[in-house]
Formats: structure tokens, C-alpha cells, sequence
């Protein structure tokens, strides 16, 4: 009996990698066929899409760096993301930790106000937001994309870090009180060095959503020179290069290289956050 037990354990055990197998090759193999198609003539790709490439042809990354202006576009996403991303932890982290601790009038009324970005897709605000940022003044400029951003990324960074807050042990944040921390105090000293994995895991997701957004930059600028690395792959793919499929997926690998390092970057804090119960409450 013990025999049995044990073999269906290890036979659980080798379904479980062989679904984590499973999807890992879903993941990694339209990646890599994009990365290795980056150094291919069309000729190459047509004969055989998944073959390594018998010449490594970095002449497409070249080309679409400086013919396709890729090189521009990436400047302008890396100025648009950054802050986005600054703009929207300075304010979740603070209005979150208030929104869990502290007795606000009308608190539950204004966070759940809040939240209702979760239900609201950007495409049904696009119009209102149109003739806002004309009216303002902001249209082509890439203050008025950030703002935009960081407005429709509060709503889950809020609703993120608020979790994790509730998570931590009051008797901490008592603690500090005794020791004659203030509120501002007590979110400096105690609660962001505990919501750390949770804090990278929201500027993971956060830059991701940035970087990859492409109607509010379609809708915002229109001067080329403004332009962000979406729209400069979406004009590489429907213009004067639409038949150069390698060169297309040069530019494809090149706006996902800063992903990639960001991620590697924080993966240690993601992963804890993630699984430390940044979800909870």
C-alpha cells in the first residue's frame, strides 16, 4: 500500500512538470522563433521558419535602428514609461497605506470609486479624454500621455499595494507609534521596507503595461518625433518595410529587450511579492 502511495505521489509529481514543461515551450517558442527570425533573410524564413539561421544577419538590427527609427521611438517610450511609472507609485503607495490604516471619512465610498477604473475599459473614456487633454492643452505631448497612463494605472496599484498593507501585523505599525513615528513615519520606516515585493512587483506590471501601450499613444501624438516604440513597430510593419519580415522582427526583439532586463532585474522581489500574498484581502 505504501508502494502505491508513493508511486501515485511521484506520478502527480511528474504531471505537475510536465504541465509547468508544457507551458513553458508555449511561452518560449514564439519568443525564440521571433529572436532567431531577427537575423534571417525572407528567403530563410519562407524555406524553413524554425531552422537557426545559417548566417547571423545583424544588418537588420541596423536597419531598423536607424532607417525604421526605432532608436527615436525607443528614447521617446523610455520618457514616457519611466515617469508613468515614477507617478503612479509616488501616489498608489501613499493613498494605498491610507486607504488600509487610517480612518478617512467616506474612505470605503472614495476607494470603491476608485476601483470602478477596474470595470471601465479605456476604449468607452477615449472620447472624454480626447477633448480633455485638447482643452488643456496636452495633446501631442508627451505630458499628456503620461498623465493618461498614470491616471488609468492607479486604480490597480491602489487596489495591489492596499492588499499587501493589510497583510502586514498592526502591532508593527504599533510598534512605531510608540517609538514616536507619525503616520508619514510609520509608512517610511515600516510599511515600504515590508511592502517592498510588492512595491517592484506593481513597477514589473506597470512598465510592462507602459512600454506596451499603443491606442493612448495612437490617440495622444501625432507628431513622428513624439512617437513611442509601438506605434514606430506598428509604422514598420504597414509601411515601406511590410514584405522584410526580418526586419520586422528585429524591431519586435529590440522593443522587448528592456522588458526583459526590467523583469530580471526585480525578479527575486516579483516573485516574492507574488507569492508572499500580495493578492490577499
Amino acid at each position: 500500500m505504501r508502494l502505491g502511495a508513493h508511486q501515485g505521489e511521484a506520478l502527480v509529481t511528474a504531471g505537475r512538470y510536465l504541465v509547468l514543461v508544457l507551458f513553458l515551450l508555449i511561452s518560449l517558442v514564439p519568443c525564440l522563433w521571433i529572436w532567431s527570425s531577427a537575423f534571417k533573410t525572407n528567403q530563410e524564413i519562407f524555406a524553413n521558419p524554425f531552422r537557426i539561421p545559417t548566417s547571423w544577419r545583424w544588418d537588420n538590427f541596423q536597419a531598423a535602428w536607424a532607417q525604421a527609427r526605432l532608436g527615436r521611438y525607443l528614447a521617446n517610450s523610455l520618457l514616457v514609461t519611466i515617469p508613468t511609472v515614477l507617478g503612479v507609485l509616488l501616489c498608489t503607495i501613499p493613498a494605498a497605506y491610507a486607504f488600509s490604516r487610517l480612518r478617512l471619512p467616506f474612505g470605503s465610498a472614495v476607494l470603491g470609486f476608485l476601483l470602478i477604473g477596474f470595470a471601465i475599459p479605456v476604449q468607452a473614456i477615449i472620447l472624454p479624454l480626447f477633448y480633455h487633454l485638447r482643452d488643456l492643452n496636452l495633446l501631442n505631448t508627451h505630458a499628456g500621455l503620461i498623465l493618461s497612463e498614470a491616471a488609468l494605472g492607479l486604480p490597480f496599484g491602489i487596489f495591489l499595494l492596499r492588499a499587501f498593507f493589510i497583510s502586514i501585523p498592526r502591532e508593527l505599525e504599533d510598534a512605531s507609534r510608540i517609538d514616536g513615528c507619525s503616520s508619514l513615519g510609520t509608512l517610511w520606516h515600516v510599511m515600504i521596507p515590508l511592502a517592498r515585493p510588492a512595491i517592484f512587483t506593481l513597477l514589473i506590471f506597470e512598465f510592462m503595461w507602459s512600454w506596451n501601450e499603443f491606442l493612448l499613444p495612437l490617440l495622444i501624438l501625432q507628431n513622428d518625433n513624439l512617437r513611442t516604440l509601438p506605434l514606430g513597430l506598428a509604422l514598420l510593419r504597414g509601411g515601406r518595410y511590410t514584405a522584410n519580415y526580418g526586419l520586422l522582427a528585429a524591431g519586435v526583439t529590440i522593443a522587448s529587450l528592456p522588458i526583459v532586463l526590467v523583469y530580471l532585474a526585480f525578479q527575486r522581489s516579483f516573485e516574492r511579492g507574488i507569492t508572499a500574498g500580495a493578492l490577499k484581502g
